[in-house]
């Protein structure tokens, strides 16, 4: 009876370690109400809006037919961790990796530095290191075009509408099942590739 007691805070807790959720940035990042499509998508229609509506960046299998996409903080350390579980599955997939501003005011600057970067694998791959060793990641400019914070923008209320409270969050179609599944939080190389059905 004790073991149970003790085994649903530490899953609560294991729950908290693998993304990043809203509650912990509260008013951070906020977005505009007004004007804003705040429908609920449906996850069956989350890949088809996301393609329309979602705006990132390409890694991976560039010729893929079937995109993985990624909804992401710059300033969290779980999207990180998702990033480096994905480079080996490179080859295989194409990653679009959508960022998002949910965490704190260095959020958006620093998505907009890695959309707008001349290579912006690279620049992910450089910030999520630094992040990972703690150093904040890479350093940004805050004079940001309005276009590209309007995407950022967008991507954050896309974030809302697929009803995801924390990212990272991945959003792609199973290649054994062929239904589309989401994810919140990171997962580790072998579990994304089971979850993509690879």
């Amino acid at each position: 009876m004790k073991l149970r007691h003790l085994a649903l805070p530490l899953l609560a807790s294991l729950a908290l370690l693998t993304a990043c959720s809203k509650e912990e940035s509260a008013g951070a990042g906020g977005t505009s109400a007004s004007a804003v499509d705040t429908t609920p998508i449906a996850a069956a229609q989350a890949l088809e809006v996301l393609t329309a509506q979602g705006k990132g960046f390409t890694a991976g299998s560039l010729m893929s037919a079937n995109a993985v996409y990624v909804l992401f903080d710059p300033q969290c350390p779980h999207c990180s961790h998702l990033w480096e579980a994905s480079l080996p599955l490179h080859g295989k997939v194409k990653f679009v990796w959508l960022p998002v501003s949910l965490l704190n005011a260095k959020s958006t600057p620093q998505g907009a530095a890695i959309m707008t970067a001349i290579n912006p694998v690279e620049a992910m791959t450089a910030h999520e290191k630094s992040l990972l060793a703690g150093q904040g990641g890479i350093s940004a400019s805050s004079s940001i075009t309005p276009e590209v914070e309007a995407a950022i923008k967008a991507n954050t209320v896309l974030l809302d509408r697929l009803g995801a409270t924390s990212v990272p969050f991945v959003v792609a179609k199973n290649l054994r099942t062929g239904a589309v599944v989401t994810s919140a939080g990171s997962l580790s190389t072998e579990a994304l590739g089971n979850f993509l059905g690879l």
